[in-house]
């Protein structure tokens, strides 16, 4: 029988499953050991379009030829072996098929097999045996259960008041040139000459008749007086109000996927 470590090699080798007329019959599936003793006992082989089928071989008297398995039966024995689901864990009545068809002793009905479950040959090494409600095992750790779960981060945004800035109000003095227009009036002087008659001659014969004589008269203006008051215009102070922008926050998230690599198909 092959040891451990070599199928622990084949079954990440991409090897094939030969029958024992040299006719290859498909890729190297799944080891299944037996659930008490650890001990491989089936290989699934991946026949028919794109590895859509699984049978199962014994690996009773298998070899090993490279990365190849060589099992102990033809190609059509093995293609031809009782369908079984490869779930993961054989049934007792799955097992019997199998070991009847064959021709071996074993099973539920002939040597007291307990069924077999599904993994790599390193699960024969160091670990317990995996229970009937877990299909598979962990790879990364001991086995919990048969679901892994897929977490991310997401991103919560909220907002924090904070010191954006102060202001004051601050009076002070400038000074500035006004320009106004102001009518002004002045006197000035004026001759008016009138002719002697009846009216005025009594008035114009009062005095001497040849003498040297002066009449003043005093004239006025105005100029413009500037007087500056000091008033109130206006009163100023200080208010606040909440005013509303649109902030866009870009940031990176981290989430977990989960994908399937089944013989070298990667699908998510």
């Amino acid at each position: 029988m092959i040891s451990t470590e070599n199928l622990s090699a084949l079954t990440t080798a991409g090897g094939h499953v030969v029958g024992s007329d040299g006719s290859k019959i498909g890729s190297i599936g799944q080891i299944y050991v037996d659930d008490q003793t650890s001990e491989p006992t089936w290989v699934t082989v991946k026949t028919g379009l794109f590895g859509s089928h699984e049978s199962f071989a014994p690996l009773d008297a298998a070899s090993q030829d490279g990365n190849d398995i060589v099992v102990a039966h033809t190609k059509d024995k093995v293609k031809d072996a009782p369908r079984v689901a490869p779930d993961g864990h054989l049934e007792p009545a799955e097992e019997d098929q199998l070991y009847t068809y064959y021709g071996l002793n074993g099973g539920n009905g002939l040597a007291g097999g307990n069924g077999f479950a599904a993994g790599t040959a390193e699960d024969t090494v160091g670990r317990e045996t995996v229970g009937h409600g877990t299909v598979g095992h962990d790879t990364s750790g001991p086995t919990t259960d048969d679901a892994m779960t897929r977490s991310e981060e997401q991103l919560h945004v909220g907002t924090r008041k904070e010191e954006a800035g102060r202001a004051r109000l601050r009076k002070y003095v400038v000074t500035e040139n006004v320009t106004t227009t102001v009518p002004v009036q002045r006197e000035e002087v004026r001759i008016e000459r009138e002719p002697i008659t009846d009216a005025n001659r009594g008035a114009a014969l009062d005095g001497p008749a040849i003498s040297e004589e002066e009449h003043e008269v005093i004239l006025h203006q105005e100029r413009p007086v500037v007087e500056k008051e000091a008033v109130p215009v206006e009163r100023v102070r200080l208010d606040k109000e909440t005013v509303t922008n649109e902030h866009t926050v870009t940031e990176e998230v981290r989430k977990e996927n989960i994908e399937l690599d089944d013989d070298g198909i990667t699908r998510r």
